[in-house]
């Protein structure tokens, strides 16, 4: 079992969820998430406002597959979110332990 976790611009959220449709993948967590990397958070002041303009809108995913489907899923996810600019992303694949499903009681890849 893996996890993948992306980070992604939220203006190709769509296009990467159809991606990993297409390769298997139909079931994932997402959330709005905030940062800033290399931009450096820059601010800018309008009207005696200051704005914050260094962060880009992001989702993060979180996936869960056996280790047969994660290099389908990577590729989907790089791939599509990819725009060539700085602050694409990011995407990190850990080994779980266990996975279960706390319907059922059934753990391991029946669990997903």
């Amino acid at each position: 079992m893996k996890k993948i976790s992306a980070i992604i611009r939220a203006s190709r959220f769509d296009a990467v969820k159809e991606a990993l449709a297409s390769v298997g993948v139909y079931f994932f967590t997402y959330y709005e998430v905030r940062g800033f990397g290399l931009q450096r958070g820059e601010q800018i002041k309008y009207r005696g406002a200051i704005y914050d303009m260094g962060y880009i809108a992001r989702y993060k995913l979180e996936i869960i597959l056996p280790g047969d489907k994660v290099e389908a899923a990577v590729n989907a996810i790089t791939e599509n979110a990819r725009t060539g600019e700085i602050g694409d992303g990011k995407v990190y694949v850990s080994a779980l332990d266990a996975v279960y499903r706390i319907r059922t009681g059934e753990e391991g890849k029946s669990a997903i």
